[in-house]
């Protein structure tokens, strides 16, 4: 009996394995991951946050297949040793640009969408996450002035429930 288990189990794996008579095509990337391949290369970083301000090094690569920009911050924030990981792409599902954030600060994973803004050149993405408020929507904006130039602010609603900018990056490509 459980050899023919066993021979069942095979039957299926051949059948569901086997190429169907017409060949599929992976994906391919499309113009929303050309946007995001723009910011490849090495970025120095000014973040200003809480009236203070530090220096790091952003790293972007395109990752697997060209639909994944890859992510690596290092540097300080607050006097302290920072570093973070990002995954960035456009979801063809949903039709929204995709985050995912994950820092040595933070011991969650801030996950965001959202929109191109083509008239300002920028994502514009939310999401919700702890703070020390409690649970709160976070929204992030990417825009890119130049190809040598890319803002990033972070907000989330203040005390008074109104919008207030948490932290300012600017990056400045390396030559």
């Amino acid at each position: 009996m459980r050899l023919k288990g066993q021979m069942l189990l095979v039957c299926a794996l051949v059948i569901w394995l086997a190429p169907s008579g017409r060949s599929q095509e992976p994906p391919k990337p499309g113009a929303e991951h050309e946007l995001l391949k723009q910011r490849e290369g090495t970025w120095d970083a000014t973040i200003k946050s809480m009236g203070q301000e530090s220096k790091g090094t952003m790293t972007f690569r395109m990752g697997p297949g060209g639909f994944w920009l890859l992510s690596r911050f290092e540097g300080e924030f607050g006097g302290q040793k920072f570093e973070g990981n990002g995954m960035d792409t456009y979801d063809p599902e949903k039709k929204k640009f995709v985050s995912a954030w994950a820092d040595s600060l933070a011991p969650f994973l801030l996950v965001m969408e959202g929109d191109f803004d083509k008239a300002n050149n920028a994502t514009i993405l939310t999401g919700e996450g702890p703070s020390p408020a409690g649970k709160v929507k976070y929204k992030a904006v990417t825009k890119m002035p130049d190809r040598d130039t890319i803002e990033f602010t972070l907000s989330a609603p203040g005390p008074d429930g109104k919008e207030a900018t948490m932290i300012t990056i600017s990056y400045k490509r390396k030559k």
